[in-house]
């Protein structure tokens, strides 16, 4: 049985295509534009995949189910997390190191700033990542 493909990887797969469809619509429609439309199409990505997640959970969803999925955004050490709160219905905790946004950054992404799921699911969650 193979091994799933680790998310970081999945991601850079993901960015290396956006990249050339961002390039393609920023000539045709503007910076602007092509920004909402990477955005748009990342917000419904991240649904669909929170959604198979979802799915996949013993007993349904809840804050401990995201809890127990988090090595799978950690896992090679793509985001180093820093746990700051815990209780039964906060989970609070600080991005030290962000592989994701250093990949993005690289492949000279890091402008378009909507690949976090989290921010593209929902645009009032506040991340910060450090520089």
């Amino acid at each position: 049985m193979s091994q799933p493909l680790p998310i970081i990887e999945r991601r850079r797969i993901e960015a290396e295509l956006l990249k050339e469809v961002y390039e393609t619509l920023t000539e045709r429609y503007g910076k602007d534009n092509a920004k909402q439309l990477i955005a748009e199409s990342v917000r419904r990505s991240s649904i669909k995949q929170a959604a198979q997640f979802a799915a996949q959970a013993e007993g349904g969803t809840s804050l401990q189910s995201f809890i127990d999925i988090q090595s799978n955004w950690t896992a090679e050490n793509a985001l180093e997390i820093d746990p700051v709160y815990r209780d039964e219905s906060r989970f609070d905790f600080n991005v030290t190191r962000c592989r994701y946004a250093e990949m993005y950054k690289a492949m000279g992404m890091g402008e378009i700033g909507v690949f976090c799921p989290a921010i593209a699911m929902d645009p009032s969650v506040k991340v910060m990542i450090p520089n």
